[in-house]
């Protein structure tokens, strides 16, 4: 029999979740982000929250945060001691702040610090989950870390922080969601607990990212989209992800692409890949995805076809290329990669708990397609 884990932090979340940061006054806070959150206010924002609170800010994070940004960081808090990190922005700053917190531990060696992860884009889910995506830039990787150490102490989903995210990276992010909930659903891990979840987060992201997509000044799509998000991340967080995610980690880490936007295009193909060759189990996981998205076919084959292509329609709705070739990347630099890509999607933790065990031949056959 199998065993499985369902882990989950406090969760605030609405409109006003960011007032629940008051219980921090008198405390030692550090925050991590980057430039554009000081510049832009959002710090002085939770600041304001908690005027007691003495604050240091490392606001150093860049895209795909690598080892220095962690060694950086936590250089910079080592004689604050802080009792408290809160990490704000999108999931490299999640992430960035996984990783200090874990190594300022480690430094310490007694004092503990709580972890309150506080998301300013609907995406990664990287505030609810053990996983933080530390890049190698010398190799060209991306490598997902995961311990429960890592899982936060504390979400705080507030919509205010998402509402000035541009349509274009909403989109982006809102399909990564999207992803996260279809490949849970369909993992070698999934679970009923998991299975929850994931099952309300594509029934919201498909009602509601279109919406935000539209219109983006409205918060009430944006606040179920950020919901969408958070819930997508418990639900992979426990039953693990796919071959999307695995083909996604190297060909983004490689071509710099944005993670949403490469698992946005690979989702169709992968859904095609696996349903080729499906167990009753994940033929009836894909039926159930299907019949969330107002799909009422009863037979699998057609039922999956017309889920690969609504979910292509809704990537051209969203101006999404569907290769890479389209996307403009430079196609001979994709050719020379192509073992790279191949080995590191097999060796990607993802990959693992895809339901068809994908092949070398299987990998290459899909890159070509990919590519363009």
């Amino acid at each position: 029999m199998a065993s499985y884990l369902f882990s989950c932090p406090k969760i605030y979340f609405g409109e006003e979740a960011i007032t629940s940061l008051r219980t921090l006054n008198n405390k030692r806070v550090a925050i991590v982000t980057d430039d554009f959150m000081v510049s832009s206010g959002k710090t002085r924002y939770l600041i304001e929250v908690m005027p007691q609170a003495s604050v240091s800010i490392f606001g150093e994070v860049k895209p795909d945060p690598n080892i220095d940004v962690l060694k950086a960081g936590a250089e910079k808090f080592k004689t604050f001691k802080p009792d408290v990190i809160i990490a704000l922005g999108g999931g490299s700053s999640l992430d960035a702040a996984k990783g200090i917190k874990v190594t300022l531990e480690e430094h310490y060696r007694t004092h503990t610090i709580e972890l309150i992860a506080i998301p300013t884009t609907s995406g990664s889910g990287s505030e609810v989950t053990s996983y933080a995506i530390i890049s190698d830039p010398q190799n060209g990787r991306k490598y997902p870390l995961v311990a429960q150490a890592l899982v936060p102490d504390v979400a705080i989903l507030d919509p205010n922080l998402v509402l000035s995210v541009p349509r274009h990276i909403a989109v982006d992010t809102g399909m990564d969601v999207l992803t996260h909930a279809i490949e849970a659903l369909v993992s070698t891990g999934a679970n009923d607990f998991s299975d929850a979840l994931a099952e309300k987060a594509i029934a919201l992201t498909w009602q509601y990212l279109p919406q935000v997509y539209n219109d983006e000044k409205n918060i009430k799509p944006r606040e179920h989209m950020h919901n969408a998000s958070c819930m997508a991340g418990m639900a992979f967080n426990s039953s693990g992800l796919g071959l999307v995610h695995g083909m996604a980690h190297a060909i983004g880490g490689m071509l710099h692409i944005p993670h949403g936007k490469i698992n946005a295009m690979l989702l169709p193909l992968v859904i095609e890949f696996n349903a080729a060759q499906a167990t009753a189990q994940t033929t009836e996981s894909y039926m159930k995805c299907a019949r969330i998205l107002g799909i009422e076919n009863s037979n699998p084959q057609l039922a999956i076809s017309q889920l690969v292509r609504n979910i292509r329609q809704l990537n051209r709705q969203f101006t999404i290329p569907s290769t890479l070739k389209e996307l403009g990347s430079n196609m001979v630099v994709f050719e020379q990669l192509r073992q790279p890509l191949i080995d590191a999607t097999l060796a990607d933790g993802c990959t693992a708990t895809n339901p068809r065990k994908p092949t070398t031949q299987d990998i290459d056959r899909l890159l070509s397609l990919i590519g363009g």
